[in-house]
């Protein structure tokens, strides 16, 4: 259930036991899972887990064969898609697509492009931004919903490593700026880990969840990644001091009985 202090529900949103079906297909099975303000929480899967699925679940895009999702009200989402591909032929500045569908002043434009990294960048075509620019454009857009809570489906996909360490390290600070709590979706083993507070282990259920370190060392995990037993995955220290409310029981080693793999 969500977690209520004060008389208001400090969960901003969770599933609980959501199921999700493409024709006899089940994609999703068993899922919940809840985010509350000011965490980063990590969802990790092989392609063809279902990571975007959950994604589009969560925001209500496709529909649930069982269970709910229940967002705290009025709550303001920035989604961040894995990647827009805006042809030459449709000529599109930086500027005028931070206005849609909803125009934006001049001032929370340049505020929203300095944050992400792109000051003075507005009167780019969105078709010569490099893949870095874009998903930094698609972030400050974001941005712009005053977000409480960030969902990303697999922000830096095509990007080099220096590229996804440093949009993680973005997406860190505005956490830390803005308060506003992260779901990033990922297939990424190393740079991602970085920046979790919670990591979600995926497989058409959830196979394990904890913290990055409690992940790294549980069988589910290494068996779904196809690691050893020790060594296989230099995990980045993530050390922070800020409170997020209340605790998460981290744990692993789910009952897989009803736990199916969809590949």
């Amino acid at each position: 259930m969500p977690r209520v202090q004060g008389g208001r529900m400090t969960t901003l949103i969770e599933a609980r036991h959501i199921c999700v079906r493409y024709g006899e297909d089940e994609v999703l099975h068993d899922i919940s899972l809840s985010v509350v303000p000011g965490e980063i929480v990590t969802i990790l899967g092989p392609n063809g887990s279902g990571k975007s699925t959950l994604l589009r679940a969560l925001l209500g895009i496709v529909p649930l064969a069982a269970g709910t999702v229940a967002r705290a009200p009025g709550l303001r989402v920035g989604y961040v898609p894995q990647k827009l591909v805006i042809g030459a032929s449709m000529p599109i500045s930086l500027r005028r697509f931070l206005s849609l569908p909803v125009r934006v002043t001049d001032a929370r434009a340049a505020a929203a492009l300095a944050r992400v990294g792109l000051e003075g960048k507005g009167g780019m075509q969105m078709a010569a931004l490099s893949g870095g620019q874009m998903q930094r454009a698609l972030l400050a857009r974001a941005l712009l919903a005053d977000p409480q809570i960030l969902m990303l489906d697999e922000p830096t996909q095509g990007l080099d490593q220096p590229g996804e360490a440093a949009f993680y390290r973005l997406i860190e600070e505005v956490r830390a700026e803005t308060g506003c709590a992260v779901l990033m979706i990922s297939h990424d083993l190393h740079v991602v880990m970085a920046a979790s507070d919670r990591v979600i282990c995926l497989n058409g259920h959830i196979c394990c969840e904890g913290t990055p370190r409690v992940v790294s060392d549980a069988p589910e995990y290494r068996a779904l990644f196809g690691l050893g037993t020790r060594g296989a995955l230099a995990l980045y220290r993530h050390e922070h001091d800020h409170d997020h409310n209340a605790p998460h029981d981290h744990h692993c080693g789910h009952d897989h009985e009803q736990g199916r793999s969809h590949g």
